[in-house]
């Protein structure tokens, strides 16, 4: 019998990435051909090359900006060219069905996609949607969407609430290889501090400006973000730096006791269903849409964390806000506890399968 095909595509940065991630061993269990439309440079093409039996197809793109820059000049041929591209590739890899994640490469693939007649599932996991995500909605069989707000924004009763979609290998982290791999003991909490797919130069600074007021309470492990490492503090006792992790991550967090973090969407969700009490320092609007700034508010008036804005982010504030989620830990994980917050891949794996053609 002739397998089904089904097409991802998504990126620009990983959170745009690890949805997919989480779905396509679920295909590939089903016995579906797999394959992936990506930018030529981004992170999807690096964390998606690690996969075994999943052909990657590079398209141009061009970055969609809600700001004046000289590039909007020619970026949108760039896209119309990644259109005509992804137009070719979809015609010749004949899938059944398109799984888009969003950011800016998604563009092309969906509209090269909607020319093809092929039926196109987007996920959307912010708050409100994205400009990406705005833009190829009108050419979506079905949109999904990771917080049950998102459905006011979504039109033509397209919509699906269906909950965050986390990977399944983050449950099988296990504590004591986080311990072993990073040299810590067993008998002080830990603190794990992410800044996003990209890191986050404040966060980052904050973090080793407060080091010798943190480590006397906490073990820190600290994922940077490419090329931000510090390497004067790399034998600095409690404190373990990592660029970025990935057979890694779910020991870490495993491990940890205390998370302080961005607010994309995707992280934050991992650690509510895995029960970390976080605190949580959104992008600020100088440097995003604000949709950090929405999912943070959300999480923070849910009571299932803690947020302090980056326009607030300073020595003093930093250690107060850290102090205060430590000491309300375990409020912040009863809270967790009583929310349905998730969905299995394996739902939304079945869901897309339905609309094939």
């Amino acid at each position: 019998m002739k397998k089904k095909k089904v097409l991802f595509t998504g990126g620009g940065t990983a959170g745009h990435v690890t949805v997919n991630l989480a779905l396509i061993p679920k295909f590939q269990e089903d016995q579906w051909e797999v394959s992936y439309i990506g930018s030529h440079d981004g992170i999807e093409r690096e964390l998606i090359g690690k996969l075994e039996n999943v052909p990657y197809e590079p398209v141009t793109t061009g970055k969609l900006r809600r700001y004046f820059d000289l590039k909007n000049i020619k970026d949108p041929f760039k896209v119309l060219q990644g259109i005509w591209e992804a137009y070719r590739k979809i015609r010749k890899l004949k899938p059944n069905v398109i799984f888009s994640k969003g950011g800016f490469v998604s563009v092309p693939v969906v509209l090269g996609g909607w020319m093809n007649r092929v039926p196109i599932i987007i996920h959307e996991s912010d708050l409100t949607p994205g400009l990406a995500n705005k833009i190829a909605m009108p050419f979506a069989s079905k949109v999904c969407t990771t917080f049950a707000e998102t459905m006011k924004h979504i039109k033509g009763n397209k919509g699906e609430y269906l909950g965050a979609v986390v990977r399944e290998e983050l449950f099988s982290g296990d504590r004591k290889r986080g311990l072993i791999l990073c040299d810590f003991v067993s008998s002080k909490p830990v603190l794990l501090v992410m800044g996003g797919s990209m890191g986050s130069q404040k966060i980052n600074q904050v973090v080793r400006e407060n080091l010798d007021a943190l480590l006397p309470t906490y073990q820190i492990v600290h994922i940077t973000g490419k090329g931000a490492m510090d390497q004067s503090l790399l034998r600095k006792p409690g404190y373990r730096q990592f660029e970025y992790v990935s057979w890694e991550l779910p020991d870490l967090m495993a491990m940890a006791d205390l998370v302080v973090s961005r607010a994309g969407s995707n992280s934050i969700f991992e650690f509510a269903s895995l029960h970390k009490p976080m605190l949580l320092i959104p992008l600020s609007r100088a440097a995003s849409r604000g949709d950090q700034i929405l999912n943070a508010s959300l999480f923070g008036k849910q009571g299932i964390a803690e947020v302090l804005m980056e326009e607030d982010l300073a020595n003093e504030s930093f250690l107060d806000a850290v102090t205060s989620t430590w000491a309300n830990r375990e409020q912040l994980i009863e809270n967790m506890k009583a929310k349905k917050l998730t969905c299995t891949a394996r739902e939304v794996a079945k869901m897309i399968q339905s609309f094939a053609k």
